[in-house]
This record gives structure tokens, sequence and C-alpha cells, in this order.
């Protein structure tokens, strides 16, 4: 992911306002490890910035992935969540105990390439998602 000052130049390429609350949601985003809802951003924004809104929230992150600078992932966990990684070539692991998303490389490109070839079929991305169960959940 770029960094937030990174964000902020792109922001302003773009012609889109650049507030401080947007800057902290790059941090926030920057920081991530676990591929934030919305509403988990919010949660550590409105922390610091109580007058903050959710819709300032969404509306970054809309925005974030209509530039291609975040994906949106939804992953069957209730909430769309956020990941800052837009690398084509990752996959994911979920908890199904305490929905927690992780990113994990895999070798997949000879995978893709075997399939498209067999199949007469244009890949143009490979999503693979593991559930299971966490270490930290799997020693409670």
């Amino acid at each position: 992911m770029k960094s937030p000052k990174e964000l902020v130049d792109v922001f302003r390429a773009v012609g889109k306002k650049v507030t401080p609350q947007r800057e902290r949601i790059f941090q926030i985003l920057y920081e991530s490890t676990n591929h934030p809802s919305a509403e988990s951003v919010f949660s550590e924004l409105v922390a610091e910035m109580p007058s903050v809104s959710l819709k300032t929230v969404y509306q970054t992150l809309s925005e974030l992935v209509d530039l291609g600078e975040i994906n949106s992932l939804e992953l069957g966990l209730g909430a769309m969540r956020f990941d800052p990684n837009v690398s084509r070539i990752h996959h994911h692991l979920v908890c199904l105990s305490c929905k927690g998303v992780e990113d994990i490389d895999l070798d997949l490109p000879g995978f893709a390439q075997q399939v498209a070839l067999s199949s007469n079929f244009s890949i143009e991305l490979v999503e693979l998602t593991m559930r299971g169960t966490c270490e930290s959940c799997s020693h409670r």
C-alpha cells in the first residue's frame, strides 16, 4: 500500500478534498494488517476524532477502491473488508472463530496458467480464500 503521504498526493492529483479525517484513515489503513471493515476503521478514528461520521469513512474507502489503492473483499463475514494489499497475486486465510483475515502468498500462477490453457479461458485474477482456525483461537 502507498504511504499516507502518497495517498494524499493521489487524492489531490484527482481533485479530491484531503481532510485531517481522511489523512488519519489513510494512516489507519497503512498500519493495518487485518483487512479492516469500515466499522473498525470508524471505531479507531472516532476515538481520536469524535465528530467524524461513518459516512466519511465509507466515502473515503469507496474512493480508495475506485482509485485502485485498496481492494474491497466480500468474505462472508457479515461486513465488507478492505485490503490495503492490491497485489493481484496474494490470497487470504479467514479464521472462522475470530473472523480475522490474513494475507498468504502462494505460488499459483502455474496453476492458473494450466487452467487457462486447458479451458481456453482468459484468467485475469486468481483469488483463494482458505477458512479455518487461526493459531490464537486454536489455543483458547
